[in-house]
């Protein structure tokens, strides 16, 4: 019996290595021409072992939104519920709040209404803002992101997502919420100046029903302001810390939301958020930096090669990861949320949020990593014997249209799904 069981031991790899190996994996990887100039890595594994194959699997690449996936797995063991903010109550009619880094206050996409009502029922409120807040932009942004709604501004606490919301009516072209605006003949739909928030727009490129959002800049004071103008009250901006109260958290329960908009719409603003909402929770202050320090120390045990992360949202050029780090990030989410949460919250190929122009793939639950001259896809697939598997490929410094990059990755994902059943 003992001898059968070492052969069978012995036999598994052996029969893995006849199905799938790396010399398999790079003919085929020759075989798709929008490859040929690119550099790609990839890694393989079932759900819950070590990587069956890999190529450049320990290369660092640029993950672009894939780093959303190291974010979400920080939130996820950081939070059981989201708190969207911190108040206490003074002589039963002042309501004092401070900030948790919540992002959906009001959002254009995922407004949270209870925390809406929660400002809209008649009180006082002064709002303590914290000392330690942090850099408006990110290490790595290109400079020129700024007027992007994929660069809206990181704040403690986020108002409409951060974003002007933009939009041409029969009666004319407005802005919600309001600032000063300016008709230009210059070639653009619309853009803010750089340092204030005055936008200049071009009205012969706007028809009826056309809309855009495009960040403002954010400060405690604009932040009160857009909240008494919302809320038709005063908001008092109180720098006082009032140590002496009874601080209590809100919770609204709003985690699938803001998760589906983190990984199916890869928002960045959210992403950007949960970073300084772990940190607020960790460190006692809004840094991103110690938010990432603290869970790459708490990861090190487990991950195969060293982070390279500087951000949230995956904005930055300055973040690399390498395709077995991206596998195993990916089996910690799976034992830290289970499948059923995976299959929830994850894109669904063909179905929902950015995988929906992966409409060829059967099965697949993944997230997509897109900047200029680099896409990444890595995620979850469940065989037809059920069973699963987690999986990154990255493609990076191609010049090839993004859409035929997609289509290599789909080409690739399909062998790799026949050949591991």
């Amino acid at each position: 019996m003992r001898i059968f069981i070492l052969l069978v031991f012995l036999w598994t790899p052996f029969i893995w290595g006849q199905r799938l190996n790396e010399r398999r994996l790079t003919r085929q990887i020759e075989k798709i021409p929008v490859f040929e100039q690119a550099f790609v890595g990839l890694a393989v594994a079932p759900i819950e072992g070590e990587p069956l194959v890999g190529i450049e699997a320990d290369h660092y690449m640029t993950p672009a939104s894939n780093t959303k996936l190291l974010t979400f797995l920080g939130a996820l063991q950081t939070f059981d519920s989201l708190p969207a903010l911190d108040y206490a109550v003074e002589n039963d009619s002042i309501f004092h709040f401070r900030s948790t880094g919540y992002p959906l206050l009001f959002h254009p996409f995922y407004p949270d209404s209870l925390l809406g009502d929660f400002f809209r029922s008649p009180k006082r409120l002064h709002y303590h803002p914290w000392t330690e807040v942090p850099e408006s932009l990110g290490p790595g942004w290109s400079w020129d992101d700024y007027s992007y709604y994929y660069a809206a501004e990181r704040s403690p606490f986020p108002i409409y997502g951060n974003a002007v919301q933009a939009f041409r009516t029969e009666e004319g072209f407005e802005l919600s919420p309001a600032f000063p605006l300016e008709a230009t003949n210059e070639d653009l739909g619309l853009k803010r100046a750089r340092l204030t928030n005055r936008f200049f727009y071009n009205p012969s490129q706007w028809k009826v029903g056309d809309t855009l959002f495009r960040p403002f800049k954010t400060s405690d004071t604009l932040f009160v302001r857009l909240l008494g103008q919302a809320t038709k009250g005063a908001v008092v901006l109180d720098p006082t810390d009032r140590s002496d109260l009874e601080w209590k958290p809100f919770y609204t329960n709003q985690e699938e939301r803001l998760y589906r908009g983190l990984l199916q719409d890869s928002d960045n603003g959210i992403a950007e958020a949960l970073i300084l909402m772990i940190s607020r929770a960790q460190a006692k202050g809004f840094t991103p930096e110690a938010a990432i320090d603290s869970l790459t120390s708490s990861w090190r045990p487990w991950l195969p090669d060293p982070l390279e992360w500087v951000d949230g949202s995956g904005v930055s050029r300055y973040n690399m990861i390498t395709p077995k780090t991206l596998v195993a990030v990916l089996q910690q989410i799976y034992f830290t949320a289970g499948w059923e949460k995976i299959q929830a919250l994850f894109p669904q190929s063909g179905t929902s949020g950015t995988l929906k122009a992966y409409s060829n793939l059967e099965g697949v639950f993944a997230k997509t990593g897109t900047l200029r001259h680099n896409h990444n896809l890595s995620g979850y697939w469940e065989s037809e014997k059920g069973n699963r598997y987690v999986f990154s490929i990255m493609v990076n410094h191609f010049t090839s249209p993004t859409s035929e990059i997609r289509e290599g990755i789909i080409t690739l994902l399909q062998w790799l799904q026949q050949n591991l059943k």
